[in-house]
């Protein structure tokens, strides 16, 4: 496979959500039957070839059959450094193992999840550590979403 349209992604089966940040790769995953998208892990990004080990860790141990990656797109809309640098990640993933990834618009993803990890009352510290992983839910909630409405 390679990078796919959401819709051509397999219809069933778990789908693994990642927010690619510059120091951490937020993991996400959706039950079976693609209802929920909950927070996984934070990978620290400290050398490519281990964080994707994990990644593919987790991916397998869900049985993942594709992956959702987070496109940081500028406000506007139009594609700067960072998406860039997703796009190469993806790239980098793609050598390591042939899966279908779809991207997904992540615009305040990272802002939404703080708003709710402080509505649950979590520390700076656990909102550091969960944020995220609940930024790539929130991108696997948002292609959820989008899979339930007609094309």
């Amino acid at each position: 496979m390679s990078v796919v349209d959401l819709f051509d992604l397999p219809a069933k089966g778990v789908l693994i959500g990642l927010d690619p940040g510059t120091k951490t790769l937020g993991v996400a995953a959706t039950d079976p039957s693609r209802i929920l998208a909950s927070p996984v892990e934070t990978i620290a990004k400290v050398k490519l070839a281990p964080s994707l080990a994990r990644l593919f860790e987790i991916y397998d141990a869900r049985q993942g059959v594709g992956l959702v990656v987070g496109l940081p797109l500028n406000t506007d809309g139009t594609q700067g450094p960072r998406v860039q640098s997703v796009r190469t990640l993806v790239s980098n993933l793609l050598k390591v193992r042939d899966i279908p990834v779809a991207f997904e618009d992540e615009r305040y993803s990272t802002v939404a999840a703080d708003e709710l990890l402080r509505d649950l009352s979590f520390t700076e510290q656990r909102r550091a550590d969960r944020i995220d992983a609940m930024a790539a839910a929130m991108i696997l909630h948002s292609a959820l979403k989008r899979l339930e409405t007609p094309r």
